[in-house]
C-alpha cells in the first residue's frame, strides 16, 4: 500500500525554514519576487540589485543542499535577467540544462528604449549532471494556420514554451486568478496551473517531494496534491499562507488539472507520471468559494 502524500505549508521566510527541511527535495520551483517595487506584505521588493542577487544566491545554495543528487531546481525570472539567473545557479552548484522560453500570449506595454517583452526566463538546472528524473513529454498543439495535417504522435516538447497562456489582467485571465471583492487580482503574479503541470511532470515522478520557497497563492502544493507528489511550501506573508491553507483543503473547478491530461496524451509514460484521480474536485467556483475571508 503507498504512502499517503504529505502537503506542509510553512509561514515563514524560506532562508530561515529550508534548513529545517528534514527530508530531501527532489524538485524546486523558484519564482521570488522580482524586485520590481511590488506590494508584498512583509517584504522589499527593491533591494539594492546586489543584495537581491545575493539573497538569491543564498536561496539557491540552501536549496541546493536539501536536494537529492539529480534533483532539479526551476528557476523563473524576468527575461532581463536571465544571465543573472544562471551565473547564480552555477555559483550555487547547479549545472544548467535547458534555457526555457515561456512565450506570453500578451506583451507589456512598449518601452522608451527597447522593445516591449514577449516571454519570461525560466532556467532548469540539475544537481549534478544528469538529471534523476526526466519524462520526455510530447504535446499536441494547435493545428496552426500554416499547417496543413496535425502530428500523427504530437510532437516532443522544446524549450520554447509558447502554449501556456499567463494571468493577465482583464477577460486573458478567465477565473482562474484569485480576485478581491473589487474584482482585482489578490496576487499579481499568480503562475497558471498549466506552467507548474508542466514542470512537475518533466522533472518528477509520483511520491516524489516538490519545494517552493515562495508560495504566493499555492499554485505548486495544488498541482502536486494532484498529480499525487508530495510538497513543501513556503511563504512569508501570512494572507497568502491561509489562502493557500484554504487552496489545498477545496479544490476549485479552476483548479482542476485534468482538463490538460490531453495535451499530452501521446507522452508513452503519461498514466505513471500523471495518475488519475479517484476522488472529484469541489464544485465550487472562484466566486462561490469563500477563499479569500
Amino acid at each position: 500500500m503507498s504512502k499517503k502524500e504529505t502537503h506542509k505549508v510553512i509561514n515563514g521566510d524560506c532562508c530561515i525554514e529550508i534548513p529545517k527541511i528534514s527530508k530531501s527535495v527532489d524538485l524546486t520551483f523558484l519564482d521570488p519576487p522580482f524586485n520590481q517595487d511590488k506590494d508584498y506584505e512583509n517584504h522589499n521588493d527593491l533591494m539594492n540589485e546586489d543584495e537581491y542577487w545575493s539573497w538569491m544566491l543564498d536561496v539557491c545554495k540552501m536549496v541546493f543542499d536539501k536536494t537529492t543528487d539529480g534533483g532539479a531546481i526551476y528557476f523563473m525570472q524576468r527575461e532581463k535577467n536571465t544571465h543573472f539567473i544562471m551565473e547564480t545557479l552555477e555559483k550555487a552548484g547547479w549545472t544548467f540544462q535547458n534555457l526555457i522560453i515561456w512565450k506570453k500570449k500578451t506583451s507589456a506595454i512598449p518601452g522608451k528604449y527597447r522593445l516591449s517583452k514577449s516571454y519570461q526566463s525560466i532556467v532548469f538546472s540539475t544537481k549534478g549532471k544528469r538529471p534523476r528524473v526526466f519524462n520526455r513529454l510530447r504535446i499536441d498543439p494547435t493545428l496552426l494556420v500554416t499547417e496543413k495535417y496535425k502530428r500523427k504522435n504530437g510532437i516532443s516538447l522544446t524549450d520554447v514554451w509558447n502554449d501556456i497562456r499567463e494571468l493577465t489582467s482583464g477577460y486573458f485571465a478567465g477565473n482562474e486568478p484569485f480576485r478581491t471583492e473589487d474584482g482585482q487580482r489578490f496576487h499579481k503574479q499568480q503562475s497558471p496551473n498549466a506552467l507548474l503541470l508542466r514542470i512537475i511532470l518533466l522533472s518528477s515522478k509520483v511520491g516524489d517531494t516538490v519545494l517552493d520557497p515562495f508560495g504566493g497563492t499555492g499554485t505548486t502544493p495544488l498541482v502536486s496534491l494532484k498529480t499525487k507528489r508530495n510538497s513543501i511550501t513556503i511563504e512569508k506573508g501570512k494572507k497568502n499562507t491561509t489562502l493557500i491553507k484554504k487552496r489545498l483543503k477545496s479544490v476549485r473547478v479552476e483548479d482542476d488539472v485534468e482538463k490538460y491530461r490531453e495535451d499530452y496524451y501521446y507522452t508513452e509514460n503519461l498514466d505513471t507520471i500523471f495518475p488519475k484521480l479517484s476522488n472529484p474536485i469541489t464544485k465550487k467556483s472562484n466566486k462561490q468559494l469563500d477563499i479569500l475571508k
